[in-house]
């Protein structure tokens, strides 16, 4: 997906306004609506929230940052926490919308249509898809971001980057294919024992057969990726979309001679690339030169 996170027009859709606070960050919207939810079912129940977190396993803090609407619940605690508050499913009713919240606004559809998609089809032109990367390479990428990124948004937004590869894991499987650039394969962000263990998951998760990684050598003398990374989706509606992001501002397209364009453009960067099987051996020589 996006090198980072409702689709149904004829055209594109856009991303937040530069500047904006959207609903459902932390403190505002739709977390801050859980938050009182919570609060309320908690108090109706008589529990305090030391009681409350025992019954949970969470402590009495994080239970405050919840109702407060500081912090977003994962989604176990509001599988154990409907229940136990006798909620009749209202918390769980807003489990897909809190779960969105972990992620960048901007990014917050496309992730929606990758956890549904049928295949997923990645070019990368910057760092390596958040679909591969390990924790320690999601990690410097998110303490490199500027403006600074806090550590407790850091340690939320790894986790939401983790879990994403559950699709790795999904039934029926998806077709994912990823080309990306030589140069991307090279950079050491976070260091060269991050960038081999995460040449080393390329590799394992390449070797899957519903995933196909191709690399696009330095030395082509034809490129048809120039206009930079994006992502299509195909989903499990049967839609195909595009996505493209740059600079925290994403697009999702659905009008059809766009997306067309970007299928044309990603078959030839396909063919331009390195087969599967010669990008697999090329990683593992660079795995070794490391």
């Amino acid at each position: 997906m996006a090198e980072d996170d409702e689709a149904g027009g004829t055209g594109s859709v856009a991303g937040p306004e530069p500047g904006g606070r959207p609903e459902d960050e932390p403190g505002s919207g739709v977390m801050v609506a859980f938050g009182r939810q919570l609060k309320l079912l908690r108090l109706r129940a008589g529990l305090d929230r030391t009681e409350f977190g025992n019954r949970v396993g969470y402590a009495a803090q994080s239970v405050a940052s919840f109702e407060q609407g500081r912090r977003i619940p994962q989604p176990g605690f509001i599988d154990q926490a409907d229940p136990v508050l006798d909620a009749g499913g209202l918390l769980l009713a807003l489990k897909e919308e809190v779960a969105r919240a972990q992620y960048p606004a901007f990014f917050r559809d496309a992730a929606r249509l990758e956890a549904r998609a049928a295949a997923i089809s990645v070019y990368a032109v910057s760092a390596v898809p958040g679909l591969l990367q390990t924790e320690g390479y999601a990690r410097a990428v998110f303490r490199m971001q500027r403006p600074l990124l806090d550590d407790r948004l850091i340690e939320q937004r790894l986790e939401a980057r983790m879990l994403r590869q559950d699709i790795f894991e999904r039934s029926p499987a998806p077709l994912l294919s990823f080309v990306i650039e030589e140069a991307v394969l090279r950079k050491p962000l976070g260091g060269q024992a991050v960038l081999k263990g995460t040449l080393e998951q390329i590799v394992r998760i390449a070797q899957l057969r519903n995933v196909e990684v191709q690399v696009m050598p330095n030395d082509g003398e034809d490129h048809a990726g120039l206009g930079g990374p994006f992502t299509l989706i195909d989903t499990d509606k049967g839609q195909r979309i595009a996505y493209t992001e740059v600079q925290d501002d994403s697009r999702l397209y659905t009008d059809a001679a766009k997306v067309r364009e970007l299928e044309a453009r990603y078959g030839i960067l396909r063919s331009q690339a390195l087969t599967p099987r010669e990008s697999l051996l090329w990683i593992v020589k660079l795995i070794g030169e490391s």
